[in-house]
């Protein structure tokens, strides 16, 4: 895909595809263009060259999109009038989806205790919480999820990093956007790693690190001079572009 804002190349030519069964990090710097490509996946941004499929077809085309793909692009998306459980009840009519996941996935995220105060109350943790129900409400096999860590503290940091892995080894697709390359040393397997909108490596935490650089090192040095490191890239595996 390419994407342009007046004469900014946010994106330029990228392709990669996500593999179910393990979380893929998306990783770049700041403004390399990773919210602007979730947002085309989603559907909310459309491309000037390309496309993003889900099992083949663009958001748009799909049936029940929120019992086929799950995403936290921003974690305040909601009327803060409103409270978690409305909110959530909301989305759950408008997909198709019972009212029995909208108690699972407030006991899931930990919001049960606070499901009917205004979500306007929220601190940005909780927010995240909330956003993450949102994702997991129609049970769908994709899942997005842009800076997920941001407001958490440590043992919120634990316990998303847990469940990313824990919906990847149900046979998920994860895909995790994040600056933060410690934590996905943590919790990715697979990583793609954009710089300046462009692609600089598709490849395995394994494989990135087999020189014995830390991830950390490895990320700096693709970011950095890309040119030389375009070794490290890789064919990827699976079906969801």
């Amino acid at each position: 895909m390419t994407k342009h804002y007046g004469t900014t190349a946010a994106v330029q030519e990228l392709s990669f595809d996500v593999a179910p069964g393990a979380v893929t990090g998306f990783l770049g710097p700041n403004g390399s263009g990773k919210s602007t490509t979730l947002r085309m996946i989603m559907g909310l941004d459309a491309p000037d060259a390309g496309e993003a499929l889900v099992h083949g077809r663009p958001y748009a085309e799909l049936a029940w999109p929120l019992r086929e793909v799950g995403a936290l692009l921003e974690a305040r998306a909601y009327h803060p009038g409103r409270s978690a459980y409305r909110h959530l009840a909301a989305l759950a009519a408008g997909g198709g989806i019972p009212r029995r996941r909208v108690d699972e996935v407030l006991s899931t995220v930990g919001l049960t205790e606070v499901a009917h105060k205004r979500a306007g109350t929220f601190s940005l943790g909780m927010s995240q919480r909330l956003g993450i129900a949102a994702a997991l409400l129609g049970e769908p096999g994709v899942l997005l999820f842009d800076e997920p860590v941001n407001g958490l503290d440590p043992e919120g940091v634990r316990w998303i990093r847990d469940l990313m892995k824990s919906l990847a080894a149900e046979g998920r697709t994860v895909l995790v956007s994040s600056h933060l390359i410690s934590e996905m040393a943590l919790t990715a397997e697979h990583l793609v790693v954009i710089g300046q909108g462009r692609l600089l490596a598709d490849t395995t935490v394994a494989a990135l690190t087999a020189d014995g650089n830390s991830l950390e090192e490895a990320f700096f040095r693709l970011t950095s001079d890309s040119a030389t490191y375009r070794g490290h890239t890789a064919p990827s595996q699976g079906s969801n572009r």
